[in-house]
Formats: C-alpha cells, sequence, structure tokens
C-alpha cells in the first residue's frame, strides 16, 4: 500500500491530498529515509510524521484493507512517539498565551464608546 495511503487509512490525515502533500513536502520519513508519496509500505516498517510541530513516531504491524474506524487503528500501527513531543505541544500552547491576554492591547470600538461616555457625564 501507497505510504500517503496508508496514513490517511490509520486516520493521521483527514484527506489522502494532504497526506500527499505531507509527503512531497518532506513530513514523512520510512525507516529513516525521507520518501515520496507512491513509496509502497510494508509491516515492520518504522514511520516517523511530523505534522502539528510534533514527531509522531510509530511502527506498521498490519496493512488494512480500507479506511478504518479510530477504535481499530491500534490494529495496525504500534505509536512509538515519546511523550516528551506532546509536553513540548503544551508548552507551545502555554506560551502563546503568555504573550498576549484577551482583552489587552489597543481599546476596541466599544471601549472607546464606554470611556466617551464616562468622560462626557463628568
Amino acid at each position: 500500500m501507497r505510504i500517503d495511503k496508508f496514513l490517511w487509512c490509520v486516520r493521521y490525515f483527514k484527506t489522502r491530498g494532504i497526506a500527499t502533500t505531507a509527503c512531497k513536502k518532506g513530513h514523512v520519513k520510512v525507516n529513516g529515509d525521507v520518501i515520496k508519496p507512491s513509496r509502497e509500505v510494508y509491516p515492520t516498517d518504522k514511520v516517523e510524521l511530523r505534522k502539528n510541530q510534533i514527531n509522531y513516531q510509530f511502527i506498521i504491524n498490519d496493512i488494512p484493507p480500507n479506511r478504518v474506524g479510530a477504535k481499530l487503528v491500534d490494529i495496525y500501527r504500534t505509536d512509538t512517539t515519546p511523550k516528551e513531543a506532546f509536553e513540548t505541544q503544551e508548552l507551545l500552547k502555554i506560551s502563546k498565551d503568555y504573550y498576549r491576554k484577551k482583552g489587552t492591547g489597543r481599546p476596541t470600538k466599544k471601549d472607546r464608546r464606554d470611556i466617551e461616555d464616562y468622560i462626557d457625564e463628568n
């Protein structure tokens, strides 16, 4: 089975087109080699996938006949992604919130009107 179809079948990507684009950009490696979307994959292949700033790693157990349900994905792959990869994603979310809190910065149009009403009352 082609790698782009496999990634779509085991629900790493929503469409095959997105999976194909990820392969073309070099975000997918099989056994340490950057590959094309048409590369055939077999059981026991080690796949590394970069998606949403996380480096997923898994081993292919079996080839699915077609797209499988979310509960059946673990039959076809063994996830070997380290826990640190997900922890860095949480740190990125926290760091983005730190720089700009909601409601800070320039006043909105509503804030400006409230300020003008307050000044006019005094």
